[in-house]
């Protein structure tokens, strides 16, 4: 059976917040400040006391944390972070901010904070910069590159993202039989293939009859019309479930399955069941990896290294919530937990 899945509570509402800080990003440049009279990218909010002892943490969206994925889930555990350490710890974020803008944005918070998380491999080169010209501030990058080389200052924390689409690939193809079933990426980018090849092979490990189509990438993670041609065209081939990873670009999926008559996986957060075009949800907790930077500084622990988090590991981040009562289905995702949580399957 799936294990039991309690939601996290809504966790956006502000306590106690006595600093507050907020700009928005110009087409052609940097908006002050309200009432602070800096400059910076994006949408920036602080939270905390300022308290000479507070750690200052500096987490760097450069997306929506509305985007209900990768972004969103690692506010998340922003806002589980504000609310467990309160004053000990000094919390800001910035939001949306446009590629060109990175190292700017990224000085500003390593100016400010001792800790600086960054999210997404996009990052990479500006935080590498950064982080070089800051040797005293610590900094995470959450979801770079596999085989990037960790610096004196700057870790990668994995969230395995392609285990997760091991039990999504497991399910699709459990409710299938001799079906097919496809994969839908945002971007093209190394993490996001892998993804894809897990899904492939989780499939074919529960249900070798089921035949698993040429992945799609929509070419953006948030553009639900890109994602709508894609699915439109898998299920025109033929595809009855659709895994995917996406952001707010699932939307389009979610038009074309219920359309169609197919389904797809939701995710990564996990949503509430009840909709038969969603028989589960795969889910990719990036806050637990915003959790674990704040309390390894906080306790001493903080290692500038490759740091994995996954169902091979004791740090968490990826499950499965599954919203069928499919006997094939259960049997399926429980077989592939275990086998990717013993290490006996490597995803992709």
């Amino acid at each position: 059976m799936n294990r039991p899945y309690t939601s996290p509570p809504n966790r956006r509402r502000r306590k106690g917040a006595t600093a507050l800080a907020v700009a928005t990003l110009a087409l052609s440049g940097f908006v002050a400040a309200c009432g602070g009279g800096d400059d910076t990218t994006g949408d920036e909010q602080a939270a905390g006391d300022g308290g000479g002892e507070a750690l200052k943490v500096g987490v760097f969206f450069p997306g929506s944390i509305s985007d209900t994925g990768f972004m969103q889930s690692g506010y998340e555990g922003y806002e589980r972070a504000r609310e467990e350490h309160g004053d000990a710890v000094e919390l800001s974020y910035v939001e949306q901010v446009a590629a060109s803008d990175y190292e700017q944005a990224l000085v500003r918070f390593a100016s400010q904070n001792s800790l600086v998380i960054s999210m997404g491999g996009q990052t990479d080169a500006d935080v590498r910069k950064v982080a070089e010209r800051f040797p005293d501030v610590k900094f995470v990058e959450i979801g770079g590159p596999r085989d990037a080389e960790p610096m004196p200052n700057l870790a990668y924390y994995d969230p395995e993202q392609p285990e997760a689409h091991y039990l999504s690939g497991a399910v699709s193809a459990s409710l299938v039989d001799d079906g097919e079933i496809a994969y839908i990426g945002g971007v093209e980018l190394p993490a996001i293939v892998n993804s894809a090849k897990a899904f492939e092979n989780g499939a074919k490990a529960a249900n070798d009859k089921a035949k698993v189509l040429a992945p799609q990438y929509a070419g953006d993670f948030n553009d639900p019309s890109k994602a709508k041609q894609a699915a439109e065209a898998l299920v025109g081939a033929g595809a009855e479930v659709i895994g995917q990873e996406l952001n707010l670009g699932k939307q389009g999926i979610e038009q074309v399955v219920k359309a169609r008559d197919a389904q797809m996986i939701g995710g990564p957060l996990l949503g509430e069941c009840g909709d038969e075009a969603i028989p589960g949800y795969f889910e990719t907790n990036i806050g637990v990896e915003i959790e674990y930077a704040i309390n390894a500084v906080l306790e001493d622990t903080y290692e500038a290294a490759q740091v994995p988090f996954g169902l091979t590991t004791d740090r968490g981040g990826i499950d499965f919530k599954l919203c069928t009562d499919d006997a094939k289905a259960e049997a399926a995702l429980e077989e592939a937990r275990e086998a990717v949580a013993s290490g006996s399957v490597e995803p992709y």
